[in-house]
């Protein structure tokens, strides 16, 4: 090849850089912009963020936290339901928990290290267990769900409720099942926090708190479902994440158990709370996909605006 094909071929090569970057890197990118800036479409393109008194507050399409400094629920907001998304509601690190219904046993923490370091992780259920139990304390309903401590009021000795989960060890049958069991053991009550279990005998054997270091798996795992309502007062979303950890919405149900404490901070009827959870629910999209869902953020900028608390 020679010299002025080269150059030929290099031009080429430089021209159709030059046209495409022009088609694909300024054209079709400012033509979809335009495209955005229809009305109807502007406000989701912009990411729709919500103003209040000139300045942004957040978007209605990201869940957030109403909580101090501390973690702690201000009590004259409505609370979004639990994120997984990086320290919570991150669109940077939308993501849920990857924990499914089998996750029940926690993963014991090593007792001779600091609380915050110490490899303790809990199971899904023990997670369920636990905000059940704090919902149900900020609200002043009953926290009780199925397959929980103490009923999912938070009657460990530590003043946390866990998955009631019991290991139980002895000859079994040829379908798995334990048939006499000669140890039984709360894998999720470490006796570092308790020397009671939730209960106290299973099928006439006494029930042991865990031991770090032990193995349980050699047991058949049962979970216990105990005296709780099938239809907890704490409903499920106040318990889960969302899929993408971002979800701006509750539940009806979720926002009904909230009315009282928000009336009680801001000082005003519960008639007038649930007006305005009214105002910010929206139905099944085109009648009948998904459910009925309260987007929170604008619920609580509709409080601050019309119910403002009293300093």
């Amino acid at each position: 090849m020679n010299f002025s094909s080269l150059i030929r071929q290099h031009w080429a090569a430089l021209r159709a850089l030059l046209v495409l970057t022009v088609i694909l890197g300024l054209a079709y990118p400012a033509f979809i912009w335009l495209i955005a800036q229809i009305p109807g479409l502007r406000e989701n393109a912009n990411g729709s963020i919500v103003d209040t008194g000139g300045k942004p507050v957040g978007s209605s399409l990201i869940g957030q936290s109403f909580t101090d400094a501390e973690g702690n629920a201000l009590p004259q907001y409505f609370q979004s339901r639990p994120s997984a998304a990086g320290n919570g509601y991150d669109p940077l690190a939308t993501s849920a928990s990857n924990l499914g219904p089998e996750s029940i046993v926690d993963t014991p923490g090593d007792p001779s290290l600091a609380k915050d370091d110490n490899g303790y992780k809990a199971s899904l259920l023990t997670q369920v267990c636990q905000r059940s139990a704090a919902v149900g304390e900020l609200e002043g309903v009953s926290g009780a769900r199925p397959f929980c401590t103490g009923g999912g009021r938070g009657e460990r000795s530590d003043g946390e409720s866990v998955g009631a989960v019991l290991s139980v060890i002895g000859p079994r049958t040829a379908s798995g099942d334990v048939v006499h069991p000669t140890r039984v053991v709360s894998v999720n009550e470490p006796c570092e926090t308790t020397k009671t279990p939730f209960l106290s005998t299973y099928e006439g054997a006494r029930v042991e708190c865990a031991t770090f270091g032990e193995d349980y798996a050699i047991g058949q795992i049962v979970p216990i479902r105990g005296a709780a309502p099938d239809d907890p007062a704490v409903p499920a979303d106040a318990v889960t994440a969302s899929a993408s950890g971002l979800d701006p919405h509750i539940s009806p149900a979720y926002a009904a158990i909230q009315v009282d404490r928000i009336a009680k901070a801001r000082g005003v009827s519960p008639d007038l709370i649930r007006t305005a959870v009214a105002d910010n629910t929206a139905g099944r999209t085109l009648g009948y996909f998904g459910e009925p869902r309260v987007n929170v953020l604008m619920l609580n900028v509709e409080l601050d605006e019309k119910y403002p608390v009293k300093s």
